[in-house]
Parts: structure tokens; C-alpha cells; sequence
């Protein structure tokens, strides 16, 4: 099954699929310049241009930017302490904390990261977990008690485990193909197909490498802020356009079969913080996805909508950056202002990339979440609690990004359930 073979959708939905087609987006832009009077002004307040370091391009981002930090031999070391100290505590996983995961000398060394994923260039990635010497549980335990000392709140990604409530606070990426009906699978996460850009939910997303593909795989991420910048210069109706309310499919899984959002938020500057633009999307939700098609009950997006999700992908692509993510590195990305993807891999016996993910939150450094995005952010973040908190050893797909025809449960395989990935 690809996800380029699924076409669906309400009566009107414009030909667009998960996988962006070039040729028809430049046919769509030729065809709407011919039919369409298109704005050229953009929406009162917003900027002409940003200007930061968070506004970067990824061709030659690397001339001017080491984004990687190396662990030392002394880090390394207060990190297997720490797991030590964490274990002797007897405590469940979801009370790994700054203080029961104690990094003294590296915690200055975490914050600063902190400190350049909201305010510098927006990402950061800590290389050289030794994977190889740990168990599963205990590469999860180093990877939480980590992160907590970059931000230190952890976001729920699932309200169940094995049918029971639960704060699931950390989710696997791998492909599941081979033990998954294509029909169950809602989300590429789960999938050896790429990622087109997007964004997840939550400030900071966190990714940790316990496996590489045998090919491909590759990372990438481009900054919002310079998509927005060439948009507005060039394509001011699309910015309007991205600024209004947008009908996201919700799949059935919410109360109500659609929510209305813009998909960009715009933020002035006040006496405490700059200004801001915010964009947050996941193509899916405007497309469908393999076994979880769009709605046809739904309002169908726009021609104007249509090539706005062409243009924030292909714009992106243009100036993305491709890390080299290997086994052992964590990933942190300013969900806020980056955009991130996935190219296509191929895992075989010996090598298979296999990603687990954790939703973060740091109140000292921590954007204003905007209006819009506040209840998504509520279900999140509030009321996770330490003892209903589950970190799960085993590959599954989140409830969120079920398909249609049952369950997601097959026997022989380990008991998993399928529960997934924003985008």
C-alpha cells in the first residue's frame, strides 16, 4: 500500500495526496494566477520579514553552526551514575527527574541547549549514547533523565495503554509494515516511506536513535521562520490564506469530526518577548493517510489551502538541512519554528532504525502558546502524572493514528496495540 495510491475525501477535495506532486503544484499555481484575483497584501500586523537566528538556511546553515554537542568522557560517566542512582531509588520511570537523574556538571551544559533551541538556532543534537551497553529500559531511562534537564515536563502522546488510562509519554518510530495490516496504519511514522514536512505537537520534540536503517533515513529540518519569509515576499495570499481557519480531520477519534484552526500563528512583540510566528501542521490531517482516509463528512479544503501545504513543503525542502542522525544521538528541535522530515529507508536483519520519541515542555524558557493551540496544548501537558506515566519498551502505534477496520491487535507478535505519530 502507498500513500500515494489513497484517494478520498468530501465532495470537492482538491487532487492532492500525502506525497506532494510537483508538477501539480506548478500546475495549480499557474492555473489559480490565471482564475484567481490573489492577494498582495499581507494580514494587518503581520511582519514583511523576521529576522533572527532562528530564520536559517540549510545549505549553508553548517559554515556558521555547529549543532552538534559531543558527550565527554566525564559526561558520560555522570550519566551512568545517574542511572545508577535512578535504579537504587526503586521508582517507576515516570519519576525520572532532575533530581532523581542527577547531572551536576552537565545540567549548565543541558540548559544552554535549552537555552539555543528557544532562543538561537532552534535545534541541537546530543551524540555518543552508548546504546550498545544498555538494555532497552535502561537506553529509556538515559534518554528521559536527559532530556529532563533540557525540558523537564513531559507531554502525554497517548491517554491509553492496553485499554486502560494512562499518560503514555513516550512513542516508538519503526516501521511496522511487516506486522501491521496497511489498513490499521494511520500515520508514516510506522511506515520505511518518507515524511513530508510537518510539525508534531508540544515546544521541543525530542528524538532518540536505538537503530539506523540499512539505507537511507535520513533527518531533515528546515526553519519555518525562513519559509515564512520567502512566502511573504513572494506570496502574500498565502500567508493570508495560512492565517485563516483550516478544517483538520480529526478521524474520528475526537468529540466533533473536524477541528477549525489556522495553521499560523502570528505573535507581536510585548515588553517580555519578541515577536513570533508559529506554524503548526501536519499534512495528513488535510490529506488522509493510508488507513485513515480524510473524512468524507468534512468542509474539503481549498485550491488556495491545497497549494499552501505544496508551497510550506516545497519551500521547506529548499532550504532544509540533513543531519547525520545515528545510533545514540538525541535530536532536540523548537517545534515552534522548525519543520522536520523523513526520506525513505530500507531496514534489513541486522539494521533497523528504530526512533523513540518524547513531547517537552520548559517553563523557564517556554514560548507563549498561542491562543488557538491552548486546548490541544491542555491535553498535553496537564495532568500527567508521575505514577500514571508509560514509557513503552515495544514498538506500537498510538490510538491517534489508528485505522479504520478494527483494533490494531494481532496475535503472535508480542501483544502490541495500534496506537502514532502526528504526521
Amino acid at each position: 500500500m502507498s500513500s500515494t495510491s489513497v484517494q478520498s475525501g468530501p465532495p470537492g477535495q482538491p487532487d492532492i495526496g500525502y506525497a506532494p506532486d510537483h508538477d501539480k503544484y506548478l500546475a495549480r499555481i499557474k492555473r489559480r494566477r490565471e482564475t484567481e484575483k490573489l492577494e498582495t497584501t499581507l494580514p494587518d500586523g503581520f511582519p514583511r520579514e523576521l529576522k533572527s537566528k532562528l530564520v536559517w538556511d540549510g545549505n549553508d546553515l553548517f559554515e556558521r553552526y555547529d549543532w552538534n554537542y559531543w558527550l565527554t568522557d566525564e559526561d558520560l560517566a555522570e550519566i551512568e551514575a545517574a542511572l545508577v542512582h535512578f535504579r537504587n531509588t526503586g521508582l517507576s520511570l515516570g519519576y525520572i527527574s532532575q533530581n532523581t537523574f542527577p547531572l551536576p556538571t552537565l545540567h549548565p551544559k543541558l540548559r544552554e541547549i535549552s537555552n539555543e533551541i528557544h532562543n538561537g538556532h532552534g535545534f541541537k543534537v546530543v551524540r555518543g549514547i552508548p546504546v550498545h551497553l544498555h538494555t532497552r529500559e535502561e537506553n529509556i531511562i538515559i534518554y528521559a533523565g536527559v532530556s529532563a534537564h533540557v525540558a523537564p515536563i513531559r507531554g502525554r502522546q497517548d491517554h491509553q495503554y492496553n485499554g486502560q488510562p494512562a499518560d503514555v509519554v513516550l512513542a516508538h518510530i519503526k516501521d511496522l509494515t511487516s506486522r501491521v495490516d496497511a489498513s490499521n496504519i494511520g500515520a508514516p511514522a510506522y511506515t520505511s516511506e518518507r515524511q513530508v514536512f510537518h510539525t508534531d505537537a508540544g515546544d521541543v520534540i525530542a528524538l532518540f536513535a536505538l537503530g539506523e536503517a540499512a539505507h537511507g533515513g535520513q533527518s531533515y529540518l528546515s526553519s519555518s521562520w525562513k519559509v515564512y519569509n520567502e512566502l511573504a515576499a513572494t506570496r502574500p495570499d498565502l500567508i493570508r490564506t495560512l492565517s485563516e481557519p483550516w478544517a483538520a480531520d480529526g478521524f474520528g477519534k475526537l468529540d466533533k469530526p473536524y477541528i477549525l484552526n489556522p495553521l499560523l500563528h502570528h505573535q507581536p512583540a510585548t515588553a517580555t518577548d519578541p515577536e513570533r510566528l508559529i506554524i503548526q501542521y501536519a499534512r495528513r490531517s488535510f490529506t488522509g493517510y493510508w488507513g485513515l482516509p480524510r473524512s468524507a463528512d468534512i468542509p474539503p479544503i481549498t485550491e488556495a489551502q491545497a497549494e499552501a501545504l505544496d508551497a510550506l513543503h516545497f519551500t521547506a525542502e529548499k532550504y532544509a538541512v540533513a543531519l547525520d542522525f545515528r545510533r545514540g544521538d538525541i535530536q532536540y528541535v523548537n517545534n515552534l519554528s522548525i519543520f522536520h522530515a523523513r526520506g525513505g529507508f530500507q531496514d534489513s536483519e541486522e539494521k533497523q532504525r528504530h526512533l523513540v520519541r518524547l513531547w517537552l515542555r520548559d517553563p523557564e524558557y517556554a514560548w507563549k502558546t498561542p491562543d488557538a493551540l491552548r486546548d490541544r496544548w491542555a491535553r498535553l501537558f496537564n495532568g500527567v502524572t508521575p505514577e500514571k506515566s508509560v514509557f513503552p519498551l515495544e514498538a506500537r502505534i498510538r490510538s491517534a493514528s489508528k485505522g479504520d477496520s478494527g483494533d490494531g491487535e494481532k496475535g503472535g507478535h508480542g501483544g502490541y496495540w495500534v496506537v502514532g505519530h502526528r504526521d
